[in-house]
């Protein structure tokens, strides 16, 4: 749908109408349905919608600004779940944004190098915000307001969306056999928002990335 729409002044247009967060979220969850999963409170997050992890959005898509895709659908046959991120821009993405999911980029790139059987989920997280903290990116309180990569870098995924191990502050040793997230993200106000998670297979030399989906460029659709 976002490839099909055309970009008129501040609005994106699909099939001559206003193309909505309800409309993507929607598309999602029918295709899901489609192939027997079960989709529940997918986040497609516009612009400074995005800067709130949690927000699940609504309302008009705008051209230029980041759109934040977090789906994880539950099989409807195993009833277990899976979980994934994107990050993608309607238009052209303006250079503060393309800055921020190269860092994020790079911080998930670095973390994923480092799961594998009894590496720590604390020090896997320190490594990634280094990673984060050395392109200039900080994390604090501004304002009153959470900025910059605020959450932990991944959970694990199973019967439940989030459960065990952590990749977080609070350490967890990570197993063989275990299937965890990577999903660094940043986030300010004004500036904008990028998350990008993938899910991948703990194992003993390393990890295996189930996730296929495009990321190593910033998608201007």
């Amino acid at each position: 749908m976002l490839r099909e729409s055309v970009v008129r002044g501040d609005e994106v247009l699909h099939r001559g109408r206003p193309l909505t967060s309800e409309h993507l979220k929607r598309a999602v969850n029918l295709s899901l349905m489609e192939n027997d999963c079960i989709a529940e409170h997918t986040i497609i997050a516009c612009g400074e919608q995005g800067v709130d992890p949690h927000n699940q959005g609504g309302g008009p898509i705008r051209p230029n600004q980041g759109i934040i895709f977090d789906i994880f659908p539950r099989s409807s046959r195993t009833r277990y779940y899976a979980d994934m991120t994107r990050t993608v821009v309607k238009g052209k993405a303006p250079d503060g944004l393309r800055r921020l999911y190269d860092a994020v980029l790079a911080g998930q790139l670095r973390g994923i190098e480092l799961v594998r059987d009894g590496a720590s989920g604390a020090a896997v997280h320190a490594e990634v915000n280094r990673t984060l903290e050395a392109r200039g990116y900080m994390t604090g309180i501004v304002n009153g307001r959470n900025q910059g990569f605020f959450h932990g870098t991944g959970h694990g995924v199973g019967l439940d969306i989030h459960e065990p191990p952590r990749i977080g502050r609070l350490d967890c040793e990570l197993r063989t056999g275990q299937v965890v997230t990577v999903e660094p993200g940043l986030y300010y106000p004004g500036k904008g928002a990028v998350r990008i998670e993938d899910m991948v297979l703990v194992e003993s030399g390393g990890c295996r990335n189930l996730t296929r989906s495009p990321k190593l460029e910033l998608l201007e659709l």
